[in-house]
């Protein structure tokens, strides 16, 4: 157990898939503690069932057996609204292909999250306002994602990710489409965000970017392995 407070608490966890009539076993029985404030990096292979757990700690998929408790709710036991309601209060989600709308300004697309919390105009473009600035985007408030550089389109994500104030970061290979020295600026960006107190799980394959990370853990087979 861990001597902060979990952010995520698994127990359990199974995850089967049916392909092509057979039955794929993805996760294993998982158990996992994550505490507030840990940088963990989980790696894997790919059929490992890495993406598979990602998707359940992002309360995107739900285990067939086991239990998931993020920062205190079991969210196992929500129904469909409630996991999206937790889904958009509690977890930041940061991609490798971006996801930003491409006809929309990167001050409308951090706000994107906010307009779904049902905050106020006022506040959810100060606070948007606010994270790209913080993200180093301050003059790049009216620009598309095509007038923008990959770094600066990850920063775009990442200020979305934060707009909300999140408990957890969920980051799925982020620098995958990313140049050596932008993926650096980036991997430098969550070690900050990490240090100010934000909890973050980064998905990886790559061993060097896994090795930025406080507390690496291995996929293999369904099974996580330190």
């Amino acid at each position: 157990m861990n001597a902060v407070p979990a952010v995520i608490r698994l127990s359990g966890v199974h995850k089967t898939y049916a392909q092509d009539g057979v039955n794929v076993h993805a996760l294993r029985g998982i158990d996992l503690d994550i505490g507030a404030g840990e940088f963990v990096a989980i790696m894997g292979a790919s059929g490992s069932g890495k993406s598979t757990l990602m998707h359940i700690l992002g309360c995107l998929d739900a285990p067939e057996r086991g239990d998931y408790w993020l920062n205190g709710t079991a969210v196992t036991r929500l129904d469909g609204d409630a996991l999206a309601a937790i889904r958009n209060r509690e977890i930041g989600f940061v991609f490798q292909s971006f996801n930003l709308l491409a006809r929309t300004t990167a001050l409308d697309n951090v706000e994107m999250p906010l307009v779904y919390a049902g905050i106020d105009k006022q506040e959810r473009r100060a606070r948007a306002r606010a994270e790209l600035e913080r993200m180093g985007l301050g003059e790049r408030l009216l620009h598309h994602p095509s007038q923008l550089s990959g770094g600066q389109q990850q920063r775009v994500a990442l200020a979305r990710a934060l707009v909300t104030r999140p408990a957890l970061l969920l980051a799925d290979e982020p620098t995958g489409n990313l140049d050596s020295a932008t993926s650096g600026e980036i991997l430098q960006l969550l070690k900050t965000l990490n240090q100010r107190g934000l909890t973050v799980v980064l998905i990886t394959h790559e061993q060097d970017i896994a090795a930025h990370a406080g507390r690496r853990l291995r996929m293999s087979d369904g099974r996580l392995e330190a």
